[in-house]
């Protein structure tokens, strides 16, 4: 199989889109996905870009993506945040993981970064076993905490 992994470009995120739907389906949260195709242009390639994105192109079509952005660990530094790594169901396993991850790396070196984060699910075992074998150290015994949009909001009424 020949693939090719190249920056995205803001015409690409429809596919990303796509895929971001893909993973959310395999994680069970089809309904999740609230970001669109225009949020992701601007918010990617507008005038103060929140995110860099990877894709897998094989044949013309995209079959994987990760996508990262900046962060400060205030023990080690400069860091960025593996948002997610993301390859088609038929093509896992052709080697585009381990592509797209080892472009992901080379990124972070060129920036200097002294670390690169990104979380699992814990019931992914695959993907797991995956990272191990590339080296990461999967802490299982963090947890990860979010505030939605709602949770934000009510958070704020309560401010006073």
């Amino acid at each position: 199989m020949t693939y090719k992994i190249r920056n995205a470009t803001a015409h690409d995120m429809p596919q990303v889109l796509r895929l971001i739907k893909e993973l959310a389906l395999f994680e069970k949260e089809a309904d999740a996905v609230e970001v669109t195709v225009e949020e992701l242009q601007k918010d990617g390639y507008g005038e103060n870009p929140q995110f860099h994105c990877f894709v897998a192109e094989v044949d013309n079509r995209i079959e994987g993506i990760a996508l990262v952005y900046n962060r400060y660990s205030t023990w080690k530094g400069k860091a960025i945040h593996l948002e997610d790594l993301i390859v088609n169901e038929k093509m896992r396993g052709s080697g585009l993981g381990t592509a797209l991850l080892d472009e992901v790396i080379k990124y972070a070196y060129q920036l200097g970064v002294k670390r690169v984060n990104w979380e699992v699910l814990d019931w992914n075992e695959p993907a797991i076993a995956f990272y191990k074998k590339k080296g990461a150290d999967v802490k299982r015994d963090w947890c990860v905490v979010h505030l939605n949009e709602q949770a934000i909001k009510d958070y704020i009424s309560k401010l006073g």
